[in-house]
C-alpha cells in the first residue's frame, strides 16, 4: 500500500520588477538548503532580451522551462540552442560553464529556472546539456488528464532524462473534475507548482491555485508513496521531486560547493580561463 502525500505548506509567489525588461519571483527562495534539498532555488523570470549577461556555474545544475516566448542558449561547451514553450533546457554545470540565456529578437520569456544541487562526488564532473523538446516527451493519458514526463516516471512512463540526482518532473494537464495519482519514492523530498487554474491537493485534499507553490509532505523514506490531484477548473501543474542529498551547502553567487575553500577555488578558476578548459 502506498503512503498517501499531503500538503505540509502553500505559498504564494510574490513578483518584484527588476527592470523596465525584467520581473521575477522565487518559487522557492535561495538560502533554504535544508527543507528544499536537493533544490536550491526557482526562479519565474519574465524577460526581454539584454536581461541576463554571460555568467558562470559551477556544481549544479540548472532546468529550464519556458511557458512563453523563445530562448536562446549560447554557452562555451555546447554552443547555440533554442527553446520554445514548453520545451525544458537540463545543463549539468558541474567543474564549470560559463553561459547565457537570452529571448529571441521582440520575443517576452516566461520562464522558470530550476537550481538543483550536486553531490560532493558530482560537483566536478564533466558539463552536460540534456535539450527537452516538449513535444518528444513521453506522456501518460488517462481520462482528463495528460502527463508529460520530463524527468524520471509517472505511473511507469518513464523519460530517458539523465539524472546525477534522482529528479521526477512531470507537466500535469487536467481537465475540470479530472483527478490524477503521480506516484514518488518515499524518500523524495518535492512540491508542486500551479501555473493555470485550480484543484485540490493530497489526502486532505489541500485548495491550490495559480501562482502557489504547494510543498509535500514527508513520508517513510523506505516507502512507495504517491499523491491525488483533482482539478476544480482545467488545471496546469507543474510537480518536482528528488532524493535529498543531505551535505552541507555553501553558495556565492552562481556557485554552490560544500566548503569555502572551495567556492575560493571556483573563483580562482574562473578568473584565470580553467572554465573555457
Amino acid at each position: 500500500m502506498k503512503k498517501q502525500r499531503g500538503i505540509r505548506r502553500i505559498k504564494t509567489v510574490q513578483h518584484q520588477t527588476n527592470s523596465p525588461i525584467h520581473r521575477n519571483g522565487f518559487v522557492l527562495e535561495p538560502g533554504n538548503w535544508q527543507e528544499y534539498d536537493p533544490f536550491l532555488m526557482l526562479a519565474e523570470d519574465f524577460f526581454q532580451r539584454g536581461t541576463f549577461d554571460l555568467h558562470p556555474h559551477r556544481g549544479i545544475e540548472t532546468v529550464t522551462y519556458v511557458i512563453d516566448g523563445i530562448l536562446e542558449h549560447f554557452d562555451n561547451k555546447a554552443g547555440y540552442g533554442k527553446l520554445e514553450p514548453g520545451d525544458v533546457q537540463w545543463m549539468t554545470a558541474g567543474r564549470g560553464v560559463i553561459h547565457k540565456e537570452d529571448p529571441a529578437p521582440d520575443s517576452t520569456v516566461h520562464s522558470l529556472q530550476l537550481w538543483i544541487n550536486l553531490p560532493s562526488s558530482k560537483k566536478m564532473t564533466e558539463p552536460r546539456y540534456q535539450n527537452l523538446k516538449g513535444k518528444d516527451m513521453p506522456i501518460r493519458q488517462e481520462e482528463g488528464a495528460i502527463i508529460r514526463v520530463f524527468s524520471g516516471s509517472s505511473k511507469g512512463v518513464h523519460a530517458s532524462t539523465l539524472n546525477h540526482v534522482p529528479v521526477t518532473m512531470v507537466e500535469i494537464l487536467l481537465e475540470p473534475n479530472a483527478s490524477v495519482v503521480q506516484d514518488l519514492p518515499g524518500s523524495y523530498n518535492g512540491f508542486l507548482y500551479i501555473l493555470e487554474g485550480g484543484g485540490t491537493f493530497g489526502i486532505d485534499e489541500t485548495e491550490g491555485h495559480k501562482g502557489q507553490v504547494l510543498f509535500l509532505s514527508s513520508v517513510d523514506g523506505d516507502s512507495e508513496s504517491e499523491i491525488k490531484i483533482t482539478a476544480k477548473e482545467k488545471l496546469r501543474v507543474l510537480l518536482y521531486a528528488g532524493e535529498p542529498i543531505n551535505e552541507p551547502v555553501v553558495a556565492y553567487g552562481p556557485f554552490v560547493m560544500n566548503t569555502k575553500e572551495e567556492i575560493r577555488q571556483a573563483i580562482i578558476d574562473y578568473q584565470t580561463g580553467k572554465f573555457d578548459e
